[in-house]
């Protein structure tokens, strides 16, 4: 894990975050997310700067959704300067994804 996965698995890890179970290193279909909680299908990559405009990136994220998550991305940058922020994004995201169930 970069550091900016681990500290965002410090904040995901035993459903710290809203009670959502997240898994690291979950594989789905040909594509692997950084985090994913398989209940709620939402998956989170965490981007590095080799990552800006990457199709690659975009073709993991139609493989990902294509087994019919919601994939939400963020800058490693941005977890490690504004964890509390990204936290609040993940969360918004998990209570939306119980409203849609």
């Amino acid at each position: 894990m970069t550091d900016a996965e681990r500290r965002l698995w410090a904040h995901l890890r035993a459903r710290q975050l809203c009670g959502a179970k997240f898994t690291p290193q979950h594989p789905i279909g040909n594509a692997i997310a950084d985090f994913a909680c398989r209940s709620l299908r939402l998956a989170i990559e965490c981007d590095g700067g080799q990552h800006s405009d990457s199709l690659t990136d975009e073709a993991r994220t139609r493989e990902i959704e294509a087994h019919g998550y919601r994939v939400i991305r963020f800058w490693n940058h941005d977890i490690l300067q504004n964890t509390e922020g990204v936290l609040i994004r993940i969360a918004e995201e998990i209570a939306l994804a119980r409203n849609e169930s």
